[in-house]
């Protein structure tokens, strides 16, 4: 173990576990117990969930987990209600095949907080985080209730609780590296905080930061020409990934993937100049 005080995850039967594809083979209450404790506490307690039955006051359960036998990944879902369309937690977590643990998807929303429709296209169908289309008019809300793009609700501010129990977790499996593929450059940059250093892409985050300088490609390209180019985006990482999202750069964003080693802060800061949101 990297981490002081951690301990090595052994099944009830005592046997060590160093995987979710083992964890996976365990049964179904086990592997519940294991995986709801990735939960953040203060998460359980906004919405009002039981710890130990992971329902809520009317007895129906709001976590779901899955967490197929013979495969090495989990899904954890948490509704406020089991029949909202949104989850209030998602995490998606993969063995890869060097034992490191991929972070593949983290969300974590207020489902008591408005919603905003930015990840349906105009006719309302699922854009795939506007791969297949924008939604501008929503996007433009969203943007000025300040979310980051693809969200479609305000946060819960609980990442910085997820990560430490995520860190353990990943620590008591035996692996030392966590992988991940940040979505957005807002995402890159709150990785960072917590410590991610790159595997590929810091060159792509420092040109990025370098041109949102004064005279720089992109600060000359917030011309006001659209709501998400407008001068003064590039002081804050919330209106650099507007800008970005919006199609400012010459290239995608596109082949950024981020690591961090158990237990180690990487100290990387690819936007020191920022102001607060």
């Amino acid at each position: 173990m990297r981490l002081a005080g951690n301990e090595q995850l052994v099944a009830r039967g005592g046997r060590v576990l160093h995987s979710l594809r083992e964890i996976n083979s365990l049964p179904a209450t086990e592997k519940e117990r294991i995986y709801a404790a990735l939960l953040p506490p203060r998460l359980l307690a906004y919405l009002d969930i039981a710890a130990d039955s992971l329902c809520g006051r009317d007895g129906l359960k709001r976590v779901t987990v899955i967490a197929p036998e013979g495969i090495g990944l989990v899904r954890l879902e948490v509704k406020a209600h089991p029949a909202d369309r949104d989850t209030a937690f998602f995490l998606e977590l993969a063995d890869t095949q060097f034992r490191q643990m991929e972070l593949a998807f983290c969300i974590i929303a207020d489902p008591r907080s408005p919603r905003f429709d930015v990840d349906r296209d105009s006719e309302g169908r699922d854009n795939l985080f506007a791969t297949l289309g924008r939604n501008h008019c929503e996007e433009e809300r969203a943007m000025a209730a300040g979310l980051f793009p693809n969200q479609t609700r305000r946060g819960l501010q609980l990442f910085g609780e997820f990560f430490p129990l995520f860190e353990r977790f990943v620590d008591s499996l035996g692996m030392e590296m966590v992988v991940a593929e940040p979505l957005t450059y807002g995402n890159a940059i709150r990785y960072e905080k917590y410590g991610f250093d790159y595997l590929t892409g810091k060159r792509l985050m420092l040109e990025i930061d370098r041109e949102f300088q004064f005279g720089g490609v992109l600060f000359r390209r917030l011309d006001g020409s659209s709501p998400f180019r407008m001068p003064g985006m590039d002081r804050t990482v919330r209106g650099r990934s507007w800008a970005i999202h919006d199609g400012i750069m010459d290239e995608p964003w596109d082949d950024v993937k981020i690591y961090k080693m158990i237990g180690v802060h990487a100290g990387i800061d690819t936007f020191p100049g920022r102001e607060p949101e």
